[in-house]
């Protein structure tokens, strides 16, 4: 039968629908963060691609000093204007809104709201494969909830109260934050019984002869694939944020004949929501067990400096500042002039420089060499180990 136009008009898409997004960001002018708001939005938008939403577009606003609903009040006019008039269905905070301010916000703009932490919690629930992993992000998004449940019961209180709405609102609002609080300690349990058996296999390495180093960086630095070129370990390396959640570690064999244990870990982000960190406890305590850390950054990347100081702070809140460390400069053959590189980044005191570009396997013999010495405990005649074969 031959389709006539309006029959052609009532068909319809069946692929996933994909969220209409706004990206909103506020940066008080007494403010202290390091990364332009333009920049944090890029980021921004990039989770936003990664959660699958469709970015149509952005707002943002400089202010005096911070507004208790994130922007001031015309700006907030003119937003809830515009996501009427693009149809927007979710509108995406750069920063960790308060309880109340979200309240606020989806009260005033009408569509879903949610903030930065909300945001990378989604994407790492999509990127979660082992049950330990998924565990880890379960704990994180149930505590994210648990001081929001009050909204999830905000259309019983715009029923301006009278019977039938205060008691059961009320009881309904306890009665989720007991379930809760009892699935909090579910999983507590279960990450308890995780955490156990790390120790204990940690325990089995440290009795031998080996010694632990670590990977660690930002997001998509190229983390598993720097894993991969040293321990062939077969780690699935993506150009996407957070494509290694979980823990491998593998042995790895040094040019002296001596061994190590290697560990990939999950990547760092801008505005780490404190809540994944503490989750993640488990899997980061690799780190803190590390006699040696591999600082990999994406020195491609136009943020590699900003990157590099969010690890560094991270790291810094996690107490290991002063754990020894490699940098390890990666993605060289996306970028020219190799000794200009190693120039920019030797300002580093005390922290030796490997270039390497994982792809082409630039860079891994000297990086081998450069472990060796460091876990050998080895004198070393110079800070930097650069260089391209």
């Amino acid at each position: 039968m031959k389709r006539t136009k309006s029959t052609r008009r009532a068909m319809h898409a069946t692929g996933p629908h994909k969220e209409r997004a706004l990206l909103v960001g506020a940066r008080a002018r007494n403010g202290s963060d390091l990364w332009e708001l333009d920049e944090s939005l890029d980021e921004l938008a990039e989770l936003a691609g990664a959660a699958e939403a469709k970015v149509e577009g952005r707002v943002t606003q400089h202010l005096p000093e911070p507004s208790p609903t994130y922007l001031g009040k015309g700006k907030l006019e003119n937003l809830t204007r515009r996501v009427d008039a693009e149809g927007i269905d979710t509108v995406i905070f750069d920063d960790e809104l308060t309880p109340t301010q979200q309240r606020t916000l989806e009260n005033k703009l009408g569509v879903k709201v949610i903030d930065r932490t909300a945001l990378i919690l989604d994407v790492f629930a999509r990127r979660a494969r082992t049950r330990e992993g998924q565990l880890q992000i379960e704990l994180a998004q149930t505590e994210y909830l648990l001081p929001r449940l009050a909204g999830q019961w905000s259309h019983l209180e715009r029923l301006g109260g009278g019977i039938g709405t205060r008691g059961p609102g009320e009881t309904q609002i306890e009665t989720d934050r007991r379930l809760v609080r009892g699935r909090l300690g579910r999983i507590k349990r279960d990450l308890d019984r995780v955490r156990s058996q790390r120790a204990s296999q940690r325990g089995k390495r440290a009795s031998g002869a080996a010694r632990v180093t670590s990977l660690v960086g930002y997001t998509n630095a190229g983390k598993s694939a720097v894993f991969n070129r040293l321990v062939s370990g077969g780690v699935p390396s993506r150009n996407q944020m957070f494509s290694t959640l979980d823990t491998t570690t593998r042995k790895l064999y040094l040019p002296s004949g001596a061994s190590a244990t290697l560990s990939d870990t999950v990547g760092f982000v801008h505005k780490l929501p404190p809540v994944l960190v503490a989750s993640f406890r488990a899997t980061l305590e690799e780190l803190s067990e590390a006699d040696l850390l591999l600082h990999v950054v994406d020195v491609s990347n136009r943020r590699a400096a900003e990157q590099a100081q969010v690890v560094d702070d991270t790291l810094e809140g996690m107490g290991l500042s002063d754990k020894p460390r490699i940098l390890v400069l990666n993605k060289l053959d996306l970028v020219a002039g190799g000794p200009e590189v190693e120039e920019t980044w030797g300002i580093r005191p005390k922290i030796r420089i490997v270039l390497t570009s994982a792809l082409e396997g630039w860079g891994i013999r000297q990086l081998r060499e450069a472990i060796d010495e460091q876990v050998s405990e080895k004198p070393t005649s110079t800070l930097h180990a650069a260089a391209v074969s």
